[in-house]
């Protein structure tokens, strides 16, 4: 049966006690609900973190790392002393003989003699110097003979010297010359240009010297 409803002291209906107590159940139970609905309830979606940009790449290099630099560097020369080989040494008329195989004989002949010095003068001088096979045409040991003799020596190669420097063709043009020994010596020009000297002929002319000129005669001149 159901319950009626009590009477307070101000005349107003009141519920029975069974159902306030059955209200405030109902009450506390949708206290705590909306408590956990606030304190558990749907959260709000997490925040994404904002992506963080990274830095873009420098155009230019950092001020740390300088672009390499282009130098010129002048190249200095090197001036190395320019070596200047010093020039030969003047050829004498003995000089002259003695580097040419073919005045062998009149070398020795010279040296013997003792006038190394006169053919190595001032000069200017014309040499006519015999070859050696012009001193094989003499007889049979004259030649050793003359070496032992030193005036007769003398004389002879003096007799092949003429004071002056003269080419084959000015020699040619002269009738004669005196020689240093005293002597003379003729001269005749053939034909075909050839000098002639007394009993020889002029085989190579104008070997040119420092002091003078020497010209190749095929004959001792007596």
């Amino acid at each position: 049966m159901r319950a009626r409803p009590e009477v307070g002291e101000s005349g107003a209906l009141c519920a029975p006690q069974g159902e306030k107590d059955t209200m405030k159940f109902q009450f506390s139970a949708l206290a705590i609900v909306m408590t956990l609905a606030a304190c558990g309830g749907d959260s709000p979606p997490p925040v994404a973190p904002a992506p963080v940009e990274s830095a873009a790449p420098s155009a230019a290099p950092s001020a740390a790392v300088a672009a390499p630099v282009e130098t010129t560097v002048a190249k200095v020369e090197e001036h190395t002393p320019e070596h200047h080989e010093a020039p030969p040494a003047p050829k004498t008329l003995l000089d002259v003989a003695a580097s040419n195989t073919e005045f062998s004989m009149f070398v020795n002949a010279v040296k013997e003699a003792g006038l190394e010095e006169e053919l190595k003068g001032k000069g200017p001088y014309t040499l006519f110097a015999p070859t050696d096979e012009a001193f094989k045409k003499l007889k049979k040991g004259e030649f050793e003979a003359l070496l032992k003799n030193k005036k007769n020596l003398t004389k002879l190669l003096n007799g092949h010297l003429v004071d002056g420097k003269m080419s084959a063709a000015e020699v040619g043009k002269s009738k004669s010359l005196k020689t240093v020994a005293g002597g003379k010596l003729a001269f005749k020009v053939a034909k075909d240009g050839t000098v002639s000297v007394g009993k020889g002929k002029v085989t190579t002319p104008d070997l040119q010297a420092e002091n003078g000129v020497i010209h190749m005669v095929d004959t001792v001149l007596k």
